[in-house]
């Protein structure tokens, strides 16, 4: 079974944006895949950057950078790419783990 997890702690924020103060707009994340296969750990991961609209925030929704986990900024992420480009990147680390467990190629280095 893959394990996947998001790493969306890095983020950019515009100082002062409509009265409110450290908004964020931009978030550099990684999404890591991990699967055991007896007693090997085969893992894989993607990276990018994914920007946050701010169309619809208000005082309301903001969330304070000093409240941001995690999660809640992987869940922006997730909403902001939508789940048909989630799926597709998990699929793609899957492929990846695949291929390390059921090598089509390796590389052999000859002894002289």
């Amino acid at each position: 079974m893959t394990t996947f997890a998001w790493n969306c702690k890095t983020v950019d924020a515009y100082p002062s944006y409509d009265s409110l103060t450290d908004v964020v707009y931009n978030v550099h994340w990684v999404l890591s895949a991990e699967r055991v296969e007896g007693e090997e750990t085969y893992s894989s991961s993607c990276y990018g950057t994914e920007s946050i609209s701010l169309e619809d925030l208000s005082p309301a929704s903001f969330v304070p950078v000093e409240d941001l986990t995690n999660e809640v900024v992987t869940g922006w992420v997730e909403a902001s790419m939508g789940a048909e480009v989630v799926a597709e990147k998990k699929a793609s680390l899957e492929a990846s783990l695949n291929a390390q467990i059921n090598p089509t190629s390796v590389t052999i280095t000859l002894g002289s």
